[in-house]
């Protein structure tokens, strides 16, 4: 089965992006760092701007900072930023931290493979690369070659590569790329065996990739229309539409062949099947499971789209086909996901058939190679990989070798051979091939890294939520941890959008391993784990549960004394970010430091930015008078309080953020800076040349995890172990 670009997911991201650090835990001491004097914080230029929410007066008087180009904010910008390198600056930890994180990060790190066309490829990163490379091979044992390396597009490694197909006679390459961590994508096509560009070159395209049509002559993709001069970053992205681009011709000729000008803020994604014959079309309304799916008979010319299902009421992923018989991954009449058979000559549900029932464990992913389905199942937020045939028959279920995640498995209907990754906690990787005639894992990769693992330990605990629910938490640390308070705690969560944390390797948190600290990951309401009820019960009005189930994860680590209040702090990205703000505001007693990465913070406003309006379906939305009271109550921005003795707290983002627009952190780090009653520190780190995440620079990601756990070392009082 073809990549398809179907199950492209448009989640705010989980990633980690946080580095870790080298100590051993705290001496006996559990209070906090001498209290410094409080900062003189750079004043953000107010405004008299209220707003009515269905009778509601709400103020908004940092609403200049949205515009991050104005003189105003330019200035006020570099005025933080010069606040918060300074004060990063006079860290003494901080040089050792980055040296050794440095050291951790530099090794070879391997993607999974693929193979079209007889060749393999896969992308490959020396250590410190600023940008993986990609790599091809006439065979597992030829030597490969450099088929594409971003590193060299870019004088500061900002440019990255986000997005690839490879035609089915592998001869041609699409590739995208995206500047400075933004979601635009630019596509160029490759000739693979000279190594030469075409002439043609796609632009607009976003959250899309590419799906070449069988006789390699085009591709479809998606795209939104150009945005307005001056507001490439900023302005909501609607109308997404999927169109075909035939190669040699520019842009201009390119061929609409789905939109939704009735539904302009929907997401429409194209993906042609393996045998050739089909372009599958998938439209949803935003980042919830809900979604339709369309077809077209590409081998008719003229061909019409044809609805398949167009009810939105439940996930639905194509990813195989036998003739006229889809396969399809569905929570339809099944939270946790199943797999079943529609025909498309007699559609109607009543001729569905059921392949794969649904089980106790949730279905993640298929996949569909060499006659064999693969499913990826999630039990209790660790991978089950089960194989079965077309029947629906099991054949055998992969051993991995502990508490960690497996991904993969793809390849084509003709492919005897698979390749999957495993990792862990405090495991960095082993690459295996899969051999389906004899069904058995060999090592094609193993990763070596200056980690070493033997000391440490993964567990997994459950603790009860406010309302009883059972939640899991993995806890990764020393052995032999002694549980006295005193051990300095990371506690990261996300707990939205269907994303699923799983347990995966950090050189940033291995780092933080080495210093004697315990890294803790709850797996929160919201999230993926335990299917679509788990999700929807962290959405919408239920929101306020995923802030319970982090605040009781942090209650629990100190009632069971693996931690305390002054060793204990917390971070989560995008909507973690979100997630840490609004803990932040809820219960600023409980925590010794806050780090809110590229957050989701004002609530009411989200939704009027670039694709912020596609999670609706996950918030709600200030426009609907019944969502407002409920998004008002916990927004982090409305709910900073004057006078209030907040923890240190560093918030990050990127200036050219186009996912979760930079206005959010700005104006939360004012609100923060202007209400903070105590002297700890309110800082805000401002990247001005990555966005979201996607794509960063290795330097990048290596002196922003350094500042992260220098700022960290500094709040809860770690010491460095001696050199």
């Amino acid at each position: 089965m073809r990549r398809s670009p179907f199950l492209l997911a448009l989640c705010l991201g989980a990633s980690f992006g946080c580095g870790p650090a080298v100590t051993k835990p705290a001496a006996t001491n559990t209070a906090a760092p001498a209290a410094p004097a409080k900062l003189a914080y750079p004043p953000a230029k107010k405004q008299d701007v209220v707003d009515d929410y269905h009778g509601t007066k709400v103020a908004d008087p940092f609403r200049g900072l949205e515009d991050p180009d104005s003189p105003d904010s330019r200035a006020w910008i570099e005025a933080e930023n010069k606040l918060t390198f300074d004060y990063l600056a006079k860290i003494p930890e901080r040089a050792r931290l980055l040296e050794r994180l440095t050291t951790l990060w530099n090794y070879e790190k391997y993607s999974v493979p693929f193979k079209v066309a007889g060749r393999y490829f896969w992308y490959k990163n020396d250590g410190l690369q600023a940008q993986s490379v990609l790599y091809i091979a006439d065979g597992l044992d030829a030597p490969p070659r450099v088929l594409l390396d971003p590193n060299t597009l870019s004088a500061d490694g900002t440019i990255a590569l986000n997005g690839l197909e490879i035609s089915d006679d592998g001869k041609l390459m699409a590739y995208g790329l995206s500047s400075g961590g933004s979601d635009w994508i630019t596509w160029h096509v490759r000739e693979i065996d000279t190594g030469k560009d075409r002439p043609d070159v796609v632009e607009w395209s976003k959250f899309s990739g590419a799906s070449f049509t069988k006789d390699g002559k085009g591709f479809f993709y998606s795209r939104y229309p150009k945005p307005t001069e001056g507001q490439v970053l900023e302005e909501s992205n609607t109308q997404h539409s999927l169109w075909y681009h035939r190669l040699g011709d520019p842009q201009e000729k390119d061929e609409l062949v789905y939109a939704r000008p009735d539904l302009k803020k929907s997401l429409i994604f194209g993906g042609v099947s393996d045998d050739g014959r089909w372009l599958h079309i998938g439209v949803s309304q935003g980042t919830g499971r809900r979604n339709a799916v369309y077809y077209k008979d590409l081998s008719k010319p003229g061909s019409k789209i044809v609805p398949l299902i167009d009810k939105w009421e439940s996930e639905y992923a194509v990813f195989g086909n036998d003739g006229n018989v889809f396969y399809v991954k569905t929570d339809r009449n099944a939270p946790r996901s199943r797999l079943i058979a529609i025909d498309v000559t007699k559609p109607e549900e009543k001729n569905w058939k059921e392949l794969v029932p649904q089980t106790e464990d949730t279905l993640q992913s298929v996949t569909l190679v060499g006659d064999h389905f693969f499913l990826d199942y999630l039990h209790d937020a660790r991978s089950r990989i089960v194989v079965h045939d077309l029947h629906g028959k099991k054949l055998s279920e992969i051993p991995l070798p502990g508490i960690g995640t497996a991904a993969g498995f793809g390849g084509r209907r003709a492919d005897r051979e698979t390749f999957y990754s495993y990792t862990s906690h405090i495991d960095p990787g082993t690459i295996y091939r899969y051999e389906l005639d004899s069904a058995k894992s060999t090592v094609f990769k193993q990763v070596k890294t200056p980690f070493d693992p033997s000391g440490y330990e993964t567990e997994q605990v459950f603790f009860p939520s406010k309302d009883g629910t059972r939640i899991p938490m993995f806890l990764v640390h020393k052995k032999g941890l002694v549980k006295n308070g005193n051990t300095p705690t990371y506690l990261y969560g996300y707990g939205g959008f269907n994303v699923s944390l799983t347990p995966g390797y950090s050189p940033a948190i291995a780092m933080f391993l080495e210093m004697g600290g315990l890294f803790a990951e709850p797996n929160l309401r919201g999230g993926g784990e335990y299917g679509e009820d788990w999700h929807r019960a962290g959405t919408k009005e239920h929101k306020q549960n995923v802030f319970d189930d982090f605040i009781a994860s942090a209650e629990w680590l100190i009632a069971n004394k693996y931690t305390s209040t002054p060793k204990l702090a917390i971070g989560g990205g995008s909507n973690g970010g979100l997630l840490i703000g609004a803990v932040e505001t809820q219960r600023p007693d409980l925590y010794g430091a806050c780090m809110p990465q590229v957050g989701v913070l004002d609530m009411l406003r989200y939704q009027k930015f670039t694709i912020g309006w596609a999670w609706a379906d996950d918030y709600g939305t200030s426009d609907d008078a019944a969502m407002f009271p409920v998004l008002y109550k916990y927004s982090p921005l409305h709910n900073v309080k004057a006078g209030t003795k907040y923890p240190p707290t560093m918030i990050t983002t990127g200036d050219p953020d186009d996912r979760v627009v930079p206005a959010h952190s700005f104006k939360f780090a004012a609100a923060l800076q202007e209400a903070q009653g105590g002297s700890a520190p309110i800082l805000i780190r401002i990247e001005t040349r990555a966005g979201h995440g996607a794509g960063k620079p290795t330097q990048k990601i290596l002196e922003e995890a350094a500042d992260r756990w220098g700022f960290i070392v500094k709040s809860l009082g770690m010491p460095l172990p001696p050199k």
